[in-house]
C-alpha cells in the first residue's frame, strides 16, 4: 500500500529535495528508485515573454491533491509519494510543483509520477494570471 506522505497547496517556497527526502523515509530502505519532477516558472510561454505570475486557488484544492494524489498514487510497487503546488505571486525560475514517488523499481516511479503530474494539472482547482512583457495579462486554468 501506497503512503501519502504529504500533499500541500501553500503560499511557502517548496523544493524537490525536501519531498524525494520524505518519501525515501517513508519507505523505510525498501525503495529502489525515488523519481521526481520540478515545475518551474517559465520566463516566455507561446512565443512571449513571460514576467511573472500569479497563482489562485480555490478553497476545496488541497482537499482535491489530496484526493488526486490517493487515487492515483495506489499502485503496486509504489512505497510513497508526496506533491505540492504553490499558489501567490512567484516570480521566473521559482518551483511551482512538485512530485517526488519512491517505488521498488523504476519503471513503476516513473509511471506514477508522471501519471501524478497529469492528473493534478488536469484537476487541481488552480488558476495562474501570467503576466507579459509586453504588459498584457491572461489567466490560463493550469497547474
Amino acid at each position: 500500500m501506497t503512503v501519502v506522505v504529504h500533499t500541500a497547496v501553500s503560499e511557502q517556497p517548496i523544493s524537490l529535495a525536501e519531498h524525494e527526502a520524505m518519501v525515501a523515509e517513508a519507505a523505510g530502505g525498501k525503495a529502489g528508485a525515488v523519481v521526481g519532477f520540478v515545475g518551474t516558472v517559465r520566463d516566455h510561454d507561446g512565443g512571449r515573454t513571460v514576467t511573472a505570475l500569479d497563482y489562485s486557488g480555490h478553497p476545496t484544492a488541497p482537499k482535491v491533491l489530496a484526493e488526486v494524489v490517493e487515487e492515483v498514487s495506489d499502485v503496486d510497487g509504489v512505497r510513497a509519494v508526496a506533491v505540492s503546488h504553490r499558489i501567490g505571486a512567484l516570480r521566473i525560475g521559482d518551483v511551482a510543483f512538485v512530485v517526488a514517488v519512491a517505488a521498488d523499481h523504476r519503471r513503476a516511479a516513473f509511471e506514477t509520477c508522471s501519471r501524478l503530474v497529469d492528473e493534478v494539472k488536469d484537476r487541481l482547482p488552480v488558476w495562474k494570471h501570467q503576466f507579459y512583457g509586453d504588459g498584457t495579462e491572461e489567466w490560463i486554468n493550469s497547474a
